[in-house]
């Protein structure tokens, strides 16, 4: 039976729960596909494709089916059994709470935990309903093992620590091994040819040890010696798999610069290698690898650059006189905008960005068919449209001086870097995987418990999240990430710190590695905190803490300890005002 008077607090969650899961789009899922782009591993545009589909994959496939991680382990629900309707409230404030803060965060770039927000959404609800005694501060007498800082509000203050750290370990750890083991070494892209594989296996028993101890909607019957057989093999099938398709053609590629080559021809594998030579390419042929790092100036470019300035008087380094020292700003502009192995010249810029929304058309009404299809263009690809990697050089006081932090991290070969850009979609598709596993089903569990409630007029044991809700929260998400997400993206990347493939290579696995190995744990992670932990690990690998903007991440920080208090303090003062405000008798 329906709680049919109150239908209108039913519609309200719906709203709102729809706005918190845009949010988790826009903030939490962009977060995690930053360095992707910033490292130009992949374009706006790919990140947001690759991100809609896994995180879809994720919550639907392996997504917790039952809604109690922080319905019950921060407020009971028996406590609500005589009066279920309270609790429908009170889950309607925690998620408006949630969304309020969210929205507002998104808005002026901060990236938080949305997995806090709600809990913090929930504490407050709980503390206005049945008193701060009832809400579960910490684990109650007799709990063991991991749940001891698992359970209650102690697991937030826990993953401040937990999350960042155990990822800044991890991602360090691999990037350390690439450093050492392929980018400073004689030859690195031969040595790229060797540890490639390895990865990419590695990255699939990640996934496949996700798949198998999460679950889904299915039941895995296997004891712990099958569990290791079937994840070592599939990552020993799946290197196996690259070795032979993926590896010729960036040999032919990479080594033999076959410009005729593109991605659909990788499945044609050791047939590539029976090619003959390869022609002289097009006189506008502008290269198959990228320089990723264009725009950024190594330390000794960047030193003689501020010298012609300081030289000529002119900080800016503007005009057009042709002086000595205007020579030497223009050798270390082109400096920057070439291969860091200077012996490679066949590498070449990559062309401008083309708009996918184009110009308005001029001089038409706005129910002219062009003005019109112009305007479907612009409400369904402005938020893929933007210049990401540009918008992260803008300068404002949280920036400081990124030219000098960038120009303190090294340049690495670009061919190694390369071949590292296809591991990093992987790593990028996993850990998307991984967080549409883990967080999406917490983010709309209060919205099932108020939908549970609104059809039962009971207060649900143990809720099962009906398939629909899980794929309304996905819509929601891919519509925050595809109109929004570019806004929190522009804030991360390279204003932490300058991202490559092989670094953000590293910083994507190490996270998903602690979120794997959390979810086996069960520790208290957000993936938010994850991968920004990645980046300050992976950026302290470059041997100087000043290639680390540190005053971005004692601002990220700060978001996360605002988080709790102010999503709770919203939802406390909503609640408490519901409950205790007069009315007509």
């Amino acid at each position: 039976m329906v709680f049919v008077q109150y239908d209108y607090l039913f519609a309200v969650g719906v709203i709102f729960a729809f706005l918190d899961a845009w949010n988790i789009g826009a903030n939490d899922v962009a977060n995690s596909w930053a360095t992707s782009v910033a490292s130009r591993s992949l374009t706006l545009f790919q990140a947001m494709i690759g991100a809609s589909i896994m995180e879809f994959a994720g919550s639907l496939g392996v997504g917790s089916r039952v809604a109690d991680t922080i319905r019950t382990k921060i407020v009971s629900p028996d406590l609500y059994k005589g009066s279920p309707e309270v609790l429908m409230l009170g889950m309607v404030c925690a998620v408006v709470a949630s969304s309020i803060w969210l929205t507002l965060a998104t808005r002026i770039g901060l990236p938080v935990s949305t997995t806090h927000s709600i809990m913090g959404g929930v504490i407050g609800m709980g503390v206005a309903s049945v008193g701060a005694g009832k809400v579960t501060w910490v684990a109650p007498p007799g709990t063991a093992g991991t749940e001891v800082i698992n359970t209650g509000v102690v697991s937030v203050f826990m993953a401040w620590i937990i999350a960042p750290g155990l990822s800044a370990i991890f991602a360090s750890i691999i990037f350390l091994i690439t450093k050492y083991g392929v980018m400073l070494r004689k030859n690195p892209v031969m040595k790229a040819f060797a540890l490639v594989p390895v990865y990419f296996g590695f990255t699939a028993s990640l996934l496949v040890m996700l798949l198998l101890w999460k679950g889904g909607s299915y039941k895995i019957e296997l004891d712990d010696s099958a569990l290791a057989a079937v994840i070592v093999c599939c990552g020993i099938g799946w290197a196996l798999i690259i070795a032979i398709f993926l590896m010729p053609w960036l040999w032919r590629v990479v080594v033999k610069e076959d410009w005729q080559l593109r991605w659909y021809h990788i499945p044609l594998g050791p047939m590539l290698l029976r090619r003959g030579e390869v022609p002289p390419p097009p006189t506008d042929f502008q290269g198959a690898i990228r320089n990723f790092y264009e725009g950024h100036l190594t330390k000794d470019e960047l030193e003689a650059k501020r010298a012609a300035a300081v030289a000529r008087d002119d900080v800016e380094a503007a005009g057009a006189s042709e002086t000595a020292n205007e020579s030497n700003i223009a050798d270390a502009i082109m400096k920057s905008s070439k291969h860091s192995d200077t012996e490679s010249d066949e590498l070449h810029n990559v062309p401008e960005k083309k708009s996918l929304v184009g110009p308005r058309p001029e001089g038409l009404p706005w129910y002219s068919g062009a003005m019109l299809f112009w305007y479907l263009k612009k409400a369904l690809f402005n938020g893929v449209d933007q210049d990401v990697v540009n918008m992260q050089r803008k300068k404002d006081i949280l920036s400081g001086d990124l030219e000098e932090k960038h120009a303190r991290a090294a340049h690495y070969d670009n061919k190694a870097e390369f071949m590292y850009s296809f591991l990093q979609i992987m790593t990028a598709c996993t850990a998307s995987f991984t967080h549409g596993a883990n967080d999406v089903s917490n983010a709309i569990g209060p919205f099932t418990t108020i939908y549970q409630i609104w059809q039962s007029e009971t207060v649900p044991k143990n809720p099962e999240v009906p398939l629909w809700i899980l794929a309304f929260g996905g819509v929601a998400i891919v519509i925050g990430l595809w109109t929004y997400g570019y806004h929190i993206m522009a804030n991360l990347g390279n204003r932490l710190t300058l991202n490559s493939p092989s670094r953000g290579f590293s910083m994507e696995l190490g996270s998903a590695v602690t979120i794997i190995v959390a979810t086996r744990l069960k520790l208290p992670v957000s993936t938010t905190q994850c991968i920004t932990g990645a980046i300050v690990g992976v950026g302290l690998c470059n041997g100087d803490w000043r290639a680390l903007n540190w005053r971005m991440i004692a601002w990220i920080y700060g978001g996360w300890i605002l988080t709790l208090p102010a999503a709770g303090i919203i939802s406390g003062c909503l609640m408490g005002f519901i409950l205790n405000a007069p009315s007509w008798r």
